[in-house]
């Protein structure tokens, strides 16, 4: 049976908004990850077939397929062609996707997949105002779509709503939101104080560790907080930071393991992609991990690791009542919360942390899965080899 293998995986650290990856053209940044990834490979970059990455927002300085733009910008070869995936938040996950099933299909052996974003540089829903508004709201891109709006009618289609409606269907207290955010930022306070991000991160600048994580906070701190939505119970505490970012991954398969001598470091086990209510929107990773853990017959007791993206804290917390995963074995570095979010780049970072994570521990089986724009949520399980 044919396999797809991840070889290697690097990262940029997550720069806060105007912090300091806020002036790195979104290329650079790309390039910076795309330069150490080849170089800790050491595979001839004219052997890959294409890089695919991830981005949200393509417009301005991460326009013109910034997957091409970014390689040519690391002065990698010119024949290596490149392109660029939007499936919102889950664009570099889906990026892995493609690049694990061009590899398995025999039609390419040898593929760089990830993301980049700099939501410094250009803010989250830019590419919708031309519309009218930010994205997500009925006014911004489902303007002038009959078709939308006599099935969903006038509901606000956006991320907050989406985070409160989760909050009030699964019975999530403000409270508890703040808890998980809490832990999210000590536990990623933790991995970098122990070294957990060491090897999966390369230093750009004067930029050597994420930026996001906070020591100085406290449930005090937040609790002094106003919801964002008036009446609401999610707050800047409980939603994902806005950040700066990339992250790549070397995905081959056993013809480019054999030809280029590499040492796989996992193999995919499943890949999965599913769609639910796109009003409630942030939900999906619920039916999404159901869908992957029947067609692989595992149970959620055999998964040693979990990454689920932090997007919002209710988020997290409904999965976690619905899977009954340990959460002991879920985001133990932290998550989106402290970490921060850039948008196109999350779904490589999170698996760059996942497979890294799993070798410092020993676990076999690892899942990550992220909600994502329009409803959807991308599932993947590797396994450590």
């Amino acid at each position: 049976m044919a396999e797809a293998f991840i070889v290697e995986a690097v990262r940029t650290p997550v720069g806060r908004r105007r912090g300091g990856l806020a002036a790195v053209h979104p290329a650079d940044l790309g390039a910076h990850a795309l330069t150490a990834l080849m170089t800790r490979s050491g595979v001839d970059p004219a052997a890959v077939d294409d890089v695919i990455l991830g981005c949200v927002d393509t417009v301005g300085p991460q326009a013109g397929d910034i997957a091409r733009t970014a390689w040519l910008a690391a002065g990698l070869p010119e024949e290596v062609p490149g392109v660029t995936v939007d499936r919102q938040c889950g664009s570099s996950q889906q990026a892995l996707h493609f690049a694990a099933q061009a590899v398995l299909s025999g039609t390419q052996d040898l593929v760089v997949a990830g993301g980049v974003q700099n939501m410094s540089q250009v803010p989250i829903g830019f590419s919708a105002r031309g519309a009218g508004g930010p994205l997500g709201l009925t006014e911004g891109p489902f303007a002038g779509s009959t078709g939308w709006r006599a099935r969903y009618g006038d509901r606000p289609v956006d991320q907050f709503h989406g985070a409160e409606q989760i909050a009030r269907e699964w019975g999530i207290t403000r409270e508890a939101q703040e808890e998980f955010a809490l832990r999210s930022h000590r536990r990623a306070v933790r991995a970098q104080d122990e070294g957990r991000f060491a090897r999966e991160t390369a230093p750009l600048g004067a930029v050597t560790a994420d930026e996001g994580p906070r020591r100085d906070t406290t449930p005090e701190r937040m609790a002094a907080l106003a919801p964002v939505l008036p009446g609401g119970t999610v707050t800047a505490a409980c939603s994902s930071q806005i950040s700066d970012g990339a992250a790549v991954l070397l995905i081959a398969n056993e013809r480019a393991v054999r030809v280029h001598g590499l040492t796989p470091r996992a193999r995919f086990h499943h890949l999965s992609v599913r769609g639910e209510d796109p009003i409630r929107m942030l939900s999906a990773t619920v039916p999404a991990t159901a869908h992957a853990l029947r067609r692989t017959g595992l149970r959620m007791a055999d998964i040693d690791l979990v990454e689920i993206n932090e997007a919002f804290a209710p988020v997290v917390l409904a999965w976690l009542q619905e899977t009954g995963a340990d959460p002991e074995r879920v985001n133990v570095n932290g998550g989106a919360l402290a970490l921060g979010h850039p948008l196109g780049a999350s779904g490589a970072r999170l698996m760059t942390t996942l497979l890294h994570e799993l070798e410092r521990t020993g676990g076999g089986y690892g899942l990550q899965t992220m909600c994502e724009g329009g409803g959807q949520a991308n599932v993947t399980v590797i396994e450590r080899l």
